[in-house]
């Protein structure tokens, strides 16, 4: 058993296919850098491949512009409309004798020929990728009227041999780091709604436990070890507990527990399998996967317990609920004519609409943003990392080389560095 506060990984590689019927036209310019910078990921790259990956941009070819701009007062707006842009950014990074980066980013609407966005970061050299993901997200949110979600992070485990890892990378796959590694699985890691936490069940002991561990300092808790099996662990939107599923009494039955493992209250009551909790963003409900009614299907349950009822009709086969942070959309595992793929349901209008093609695809979780879904599935007989669009047009896949990826969880929304 290995427990780290993050130990640097490998990068996940990631396929995009698909976009939007109506992409905006933006050009992403380099930012005048120091040399000392020279060697690393160019910012505009960075900003460039997180609005490309989204489907919601297409970024412009500049090289038959006749000089790039470095500042506003040297746009030449006849050149930037002749290749039908939308927007343009600009910039620069300096060094400041600390060794902090100080970032200035413009984005100009090309039509207005006025700023939309002026924005300057003070950071550390290590947060240099994370800033350029800042970025993206603004201008995402400029021209789209929704948050971005690049300056996210996800987690995820890995099987390579016989070794299971559980990590943590930027939603782009980079930095990737180990919180965890065993011998024995891991499964079902849950972030904390602040981002400081992960929850997960791991078998070390040779049974399920659920843990909580701390991002920053690595250290974990036991929070649910009780006789039988302790498993699928769900937070409340407020932090203050968790749901989790334990055997020790009858058959899985749902329970509520504080995050220090104290005040254990039962919630569902049946003499059926009932697992796999989630909170609905407003905390009063945990929706569940029962076989109450003879198949898979998927129940909700006041948060302090009573009658449960059901809420999935559709379909013979619904397993897996996750909600997405705004409320608006319920996601999970449909059985399609045997191939199990992800659903995502409209909870204003009651439409379903089925996301992913594969024959084997689960534990999907939506970006902080609510527009996207990441979730896992098998490509050649290996476990990988998909992502669809709620609208299901943009996807994308990550792959690492050499192990299985399961078991996918995007963390929330971060605080921004000014």
């Amino acid at each position: 058993m290995c427990i780290s506060s993050m130990t640097a990984h490998a990068a996940l590689e990631i396929e995009i296919s698909g976009g939007s019927a109506i992409q905006i036209p933006i050009a992403i310019l380099p930012m005048t850098e120091p040399a000392s910078l020279q060697s690393k990921n160019k910012l505009h790259e960075i900003i460039s491949n997180d609005l490309k990956g989204s489907g919601m941009f297409r970024i412009l070819n500049t090289s038959g512009v006749p000089s790039l701009p470095t500042t506003a007062a040297q746009i030449k707006y006849t050149d930037w409309n002749a290749l039908k842009a939308q927007g343009l950014s600009i910039g620069d990074v300096q060094v400041a004798p600390n060794g902090s980066l100080k970032v200035s980013v413009q984005v100009i609407d090309v039509l207005r020929q006025t700023p939309l966005l002026q924005e300057t970061y003070t950071v550390a050299a290590s947060q240099y990728r994370h800033v350029a993901h800042l970025i993206a997200d603004k201008i995402y949110e400029k021209f789209t009227g929704q948050p971005g979600a690049f300056a996210t992070r996800i987690a995820y485990v890995t099987k390579t041999g016989k070794r299971f890892t559980l990590q943590i990378a930027d939603a782009d796959g980079f930095n990737a780091q180990t919180l965890v590694s065993s011998n024995e699985p891991i499964i079902s890691p849950a972030w904390s709604p602040d981002g400081s936490k992960m929850a997960y069940v791991s078998f070390e002991k040779k049974k399920p436990i659920v843990f909580v561990q701390s991002l920053y300092t690595g250290e974990r808790k036991v929070v649910a070890n009780f006789k039988g099996n302790n498993s699928a662990p769900a937070w409340a939107p407020d932090g203050s507990k968790l749901a989790v599923v334990l055997t020790y009494g009858a058959n899985s039955q749902i329970h509520t527990i504080s995050v220090d493992g104290s005040n254990l209250q039962q919630v569902t009551k049946s003499s059926s399998i009932d697992t796999e909790p989630a909170f609905s963003p407003d905390g009063q409900f945990i929706y569940f996967s029962s076989d109450r009614g003879g198949r898979p299907q998927i129940y909700k349950v006041p948060a302090s317990g009573g009658s449960a009822s059901r809420v999935t009709f559709e379909g013979s086969y619904n397993v897996s609920p996750r909600f997405s942070p705004d409320g608006k959309y319920l996601t999970y595992i449909r059985n399609d004519g045997g191939a199990f793929k992800v659903a995502v349901q409209d909870l204003g209008t009651g439409a379903v609409k089925i996301l992913s093609s594969g024959s084997q695809d689960e534990s999907p979780s939506f970006a902080p943003n609510s527009r996207t879904l990441m979730y896992a599935t098998r490509v050649g007989g290996k476990g990988t990392l998909a992502t669809v669009a709620v609208d299901g047009l943009v996807r994308q896949r990550l792959s690492e080389a050499g192990g299985d990826i399961r078991e996918p969880a995007w963390g929330p929304a971060q605080a921004s560095p000014k």
